[in-house]
C-alpha cells in the first residue's frame, strides 16, 4: 500500500524589536549574561501588570499581510496555562480567541512545481525563559533573559507532504519576513524555531492519521531528517505493527537521528485558555490599518520582475539578487551613484557574495552602504583604481562601513598613475632581468608575455591600467 505524509507547521518567530512584549527590557539578549536582560514584570512577580509595545502589534499586523492574512482589527491576549520552570508565572500570555491575523495563503515552488500552503492564522505571544542543563555539577539552571521576548506563532494548515515542501515553506517564511523587517529568522539563534506535526494515512484518504508533534526544531537539516525518520516509523508501525501509535509530543536527537517520546500530546483544553484580564483588546482602527499596509515592501518576485524589465538585467542576476532584502538594497544604493544596473548586478553577484562567502556571512549580514559601493564602482569604470585594488578597498569597507572608497584609494595609494614614463621605467627593470622570459615570447609563448605582464603589475602595485601596460610592455619587447 502506498502513503502520504501529512505535515502541519507551526513555526514560531522572534519580532525584530527592541524591547519585550510586556515591559521595556531589551528583547535582545543573544550572548549576553544570564539574567542580565530581566524585571519584575518580565519575571511574573505578582502585581506586576503588563504593557502591550505597539512596535509588536505593528509587526504582526505586517507579517500577517506579507503572508495573504486577514487582519483581525479586535485581536486580544490570552493565558495559557500550564508549569514549567522557564515559565515564571506558571502561564504564558498568548493569543487564541482573537489572533492577530488569520486565513492567509503562501505560494511556494519544489521540483513538481508550484503549490499553495494555507495559514490557519498568526498570534503574537511571549516567549519563555530557557533552561541551561550543566552535566558536572548535575544541576539545571534557569536564563530568564529570554521570557518575554515578543513572537508570532505562524500556524500552517496541514498542506505539507514532504520535507522538500517543509524547506521550501521555511525559506519562503524567511525570506517575506526579513523582506518586511519584522523578523531576523536567524534559526542558529533560536530566533525562529519549529514544531513539526506529522501523520501517515494511505494514499489518496481524507482521514488524517494519528498526529505526532516534534518540538522546538531549530535547523532545516535536522528538520528533514526528522521527518524521513517520523514517516518511516508510522508507516512501519501501520504495516507491521511494530508500536501502537499514540498522539504525543516527541523529542528529535539529531546526533542519533532517532525520535523519542516526551509526553501525550496535551489539548487545547489542557491549556485552560482564557482571556488575560490584565490585558485590554487591541482596537486597529483605519488609519492605523492603512499605515501597514501603505509600509508593506515591494515583495520578492515584484522586485525581480522590476529588475528584469526597467534595470534590463537577465533571469539569472535578477533571481540572485532578490534572495535578500540586504542585497537589494546595497544594489539599488550602487545603481543610484554609478548610474549601471550591469556594473552594480555584477560587483552584487562576484565580488559582494564571493566576500560575504569568505567571511561566513549570510545575505542578510550585508551592512555595506549602496552608495559607497557606487562610489567604488565608478573609481574602477572611470580608471581611477584597479580591480585587484578596488577588491582591497572593499574588503576594508567591510570592516569600517564609514570609509570613504576615493578618499581611502588615495590615502592606500591605489589611485592610478598617468605617468606613462613611470610605467616604462617599471617594463625595463622588469623585462632586462629576466631575458628568458623575453626569449620564450619570442619563441611563441604567450604565457611568457603574461609572466612578465604581471611582475610589471606587482611591482607598480596595481596602479596602472592593463591595457595600457600590456601595450607598452609588447612595444619593449619588440625592440629588444
Amino acid at each position: 500500500m502506498k502513503y502520504e505524509t501529512v505535515i502541519g507547521l507551526e513555526v514560531h518567530v522572534e519580532l525584530a524589536t527592541d524591547s519585550k512584549i510586556f515591559c521595556s527590557c531589551s528583547a535582545h539578549s543573544y550572548g549576553a549574561d544570564p539574567n542580565s536582560h530581566v524585571c519584575p514584570a518580565c519575571c511574573g512577580m505578582p502585581g506586576m501588570l503588563p504593557i502591550v509595545n505597539k512596535r509588536v502589534v505593528d509587526f504582526g499586523m505586517k507579517a500577517g499581510l506579507m503572508l495573504n492574512c486577514d487582519i483581525n482589527r479586535v485581536t486580544t491576549f490570552d493565558k495559557k496555562s500550564y508549569y514549567y520552570p522557564d515559565l515564571p508565572a506558571a502561564y504564558q500570555t498568548t493569543q487564541w480567541f482573537a489572533p492577530v491575523a488569520v486565513n492567509g495563503l503562501v505560494e511556494i515552488e519544489t521540483s513538481k512545481g508550484k503549490k499553495n500552503i494555507r495559514i490557519k492564522q498568526i498570534h503574537m505571544e511571549e516567549d519563555a525563559g530557557k533552561l541551561v542543563h550543566d552535566i558536572r555539577e548535575d544541576t539545571t539552571h534557569v536564563d530568564f533573559n529570554r521570557t518575554s521576548v515578543p513572537l508570532i506563532e505562524i500556524v500552517s494548515q496541514p498542506d505539507l507532504s514532504s520535507a522538500e515542501e517543509v524547506e521550501a515553506y521555511l525559506e519562503r517564511l524567511k525570506n517575506l519576513l526579513r523582506y518586511a523587517k519584522v523578523a531576523e529568522c536567524e534559526m542558529a539563534h533560536g530566533t525562529m524555531r519549529c514544531d513539526v506535526n506529522l501523520s501517515v494515512r494511505p494514499e489518496g484518504s481524507d482521514k488524517l492519521g494519528v498526529r505526532a508533534e516534534m518540538k522546538n526544531m531549530n535547523s532545516i537539516e535536522a528538520i528533514k531528517r526528522a521527518i524521513e525518520y517520523e514517516t518511516a516509523r508510522h508507516i512501519d508501525a501501520i504495516e507491521n505493527g511494530t508500536e501502537v501509535l499514540k498522539q504525543e509530543t516527541r523529542r528529535w536527537d539529531d546526533i542519533k537521528g532517532k525520535s523519542y517520546a516526551m509526553r501525550t500530546k496535551e489539548t487545547a483544553g489542557d491549556y485552560r485558555y482564557f482571556p488575560d484580564p490584565n490585558v485590554m483588546p487591541v482596537v486597529i482602527d483605519d488609519e492605523w490599518f492603512d499605515q501597514i499596509k501603505n509600509s508593506l515592501p515591494e515583495f520578492p518576485e515584484v522586485k525581480k520582475e522590476r529588475y528584469i524589465n526597467e534595470y534590463g538585467l537577465g533571469e539569472y542576476d535578477a533571481e540572485q539578487l532578490t534572495k535578500s532584502i540586504a542585497l537589494c538594497e546595497c544594489f539599488e544604493g550602487a545603481y543610484k551613484v554609478c548610474n549601471s544596473a550591469k556594473d552594480a548586478a555584477n560587483w552584487m553577484i562576484s565580488e559582494i557574495m564571493s566576500t560575504l562567502n569568505t567571511r561566513k556571512m549570510t545575505y542578510d549580514m550585508l551592512t555595506l552602504d549602496g552608495a559607497s559601493l557606487g562610489k567604488l564602482i565608478l573609481l574602477v569604470t572611470g580608471g581611477k583604481v584597479g580591480r585587484a585594488n578596488a577588491r582591497k578597498i572593499l574588503s576594508a569597507m567591510f570592516d569600517d562601513s564609514t570609509i570613504d572608497p576615493e578618499k581611502y584609494a588615495e590615502e592606500n595609494g591605489f589611485v592610478m598613475s598617468n605617468d606613462t614614463g613611470a610605467v616604462e621605467a617599471v617594463i625595463k627593470a622588469v623585462v632586462d632581468n629576466d631575458p628568458k622570459s623575453v626569449a620564450d615570447y619570442k619563441g611563441g609563448k604567450e604565457k611568457a608575455l603574461m609572466a612578465l605582464f604581471g611582475k610589471c603589475m606587482k611591482e607598480l602595485k596595481g596602479n596602472c591600467d592593463p591595457q595600457t601596460l600590456r601595450k607598452l610592455l609588447i612595444e619593449y619587447v619588440d625592440k629588444i
